[in-house]
């Protein structure tokens, strides 16, 4: 009885492309390390399954607050990182 009483809000994620489909970002993050882990059966080492998190973490953000991921690595590459904005107001 809710969904029919709240429809267009549920549905809104089909016609609002800035809505997502579902609220499950958190559960999405860590994902692709896992999927990375089953893939090649484990990381050789901690060092490396730290950096690939940290990788991970980096692209993300990035993503999130609207940055373009392609444009910012190179400047990781050449020692002039852009940082993610650390405001959380």
């Amino acid at each position: 009885m809710r969904l029919k009483e709240q429809e267009e809000a549920v549905l809104r994620f089909a016609t609002d492309f800035a809505v997502p489909f579902d609220n499950n970002q958190a559960a999405r993050d860590p994902r692709m390390a896992r999927v990375r882990q089953k893939v090649s059966g484990c990381f050789r080492s901690e060092s490396g399954a730290d950096q690939f998190r940290r990788i991970r973490v980096y692209i993300s953000t990035l993503g999130k607050q609207g940055s373009d991921v392609m444009a910012a690595l190179p400047s990781v590459f050449t020692g002039n990182p852009l940082y993610p904005c650390l405001d959380t107001s």
